[in-house]
């Protein structure tokens, strides 16, 4: 079964992989999801390399049915967040 990675876990890893402190790693991490999180929220992608693509789509208003009664249901407009693997991840996890 897979494991869930936590902000913690990204923690431990930078401290691990570059030796800086925790308060360092932490405010790099907060700093890198901040600018991905104020680029999808401005309408525009991020792409990151060899990772892959954010990129965020306005979905229009519909007309859903609830799967449970089976009642309809309207379906608000709304922006969601998609996300594409590049090739290289792709690969890598089919690695595994």
């Amino acid at each position: 079964m897979s494991e869930t990675i936590t902000r913690a876990d990204i923690i431990t890893s930078i401290v691990d992989e570059i030796g800086t402190s925790r308060a360092q790693a932490s405010v790099l991490l907060e700093s890198v999801l901040e600018t991905v999180m104020g680029t999808l929220m401005s309408g525009d992608s991020v792409k990151i390399t060899h990772f892959g693509t954010f990129t965020v789509r306005q979905k229009t208003a519909r007309i859903g049915r609830n799967p449970r009664t089976g009642k309809e249901a309207k379906i608000t407009p709304r922006r969601v967040v998609l996300f594409r693997a590049s090739p290289t991840l792709k690969e890598a996890a089919l690695e595994k």
